[in-house]
This record gives structure tokens, sequence and C-alpha cells, in this order.
């Protein structure tokens, strides 16, 4: 399970720096990691191992769907269908302060 929410955290990694070449889009998907972050940073706090973090992986979907439909921008570039790269990435940057992570 941690081996394939790995790869899922690091595959949305990959997905968000591919966006980067349409610089309106890749900014408005990074805003929408910062926020899943943020609540990641609610819900778990700042001690945990990347298992702890896992299970909550497998459980985020609804509540990162919410956090993307709310944040979306005026004008926006990014919707609903991108909330799975958007967690994938904020989960990957997240996974960096595990007690127990190594790259």
């Amino acid at each position: 399970m941690l081996d394939s929410a790995r790869y899922q955290w690091e595959e949305g990694n990959r997905r968000l720096t591919r966006e980067a070449s349409d610089v309106v889009r890749y900014r408005q998907l990074c805003d929408l990691v910062d926020a899943v972050y943020a609540e990641l940073r609610r819900r778990i706090g700042q001690h945990f191992t990347l298992a702890q973090l896992a299970a909550v992986h497998g459980r985020a979907e609804d509540w990162v769907r919410e956090i993307v439909r709310d944040e979306l921008p005026p004008s926006p570039r990014v919707g609903i269908a991108d909330a799975a790269l958007v967690q994938d990435a904020a989960f990957f940057v997240y996974a960096r302060g595990a007690g127990d992570y190594r790259p």
C-alpha cells in the first residue's frame, strides 16, 4: 500500500511539473496544491509517518475535491477533473515532512 501511494504521489508531482509550460494553469494548480497541503497540516499535524499519510490519502478524495471546487479562481484554467493531480502532488510535498521519509 505504501509503495503504491508513494508512486502515485511521485507521478502527481511529475504531472504537475509538466504543466509548467502553461504559466497560468501551473500557478492555479500550485495554489490548489498549497490549499490541500494546508488541510493536510490541519488534519495530520507536523509529526507523522508515511504509513499514516498513506492511510489519509486513501480517504482524501472527497475533501480534496471540495477544496478544489471551493478554491477555483474566477477564470479557472483548472477544474474538478484536476483534483487527483492536485491531491497526489500535495501528498508528494507533504510526505517530505514524514518522520520516516527517505527519498
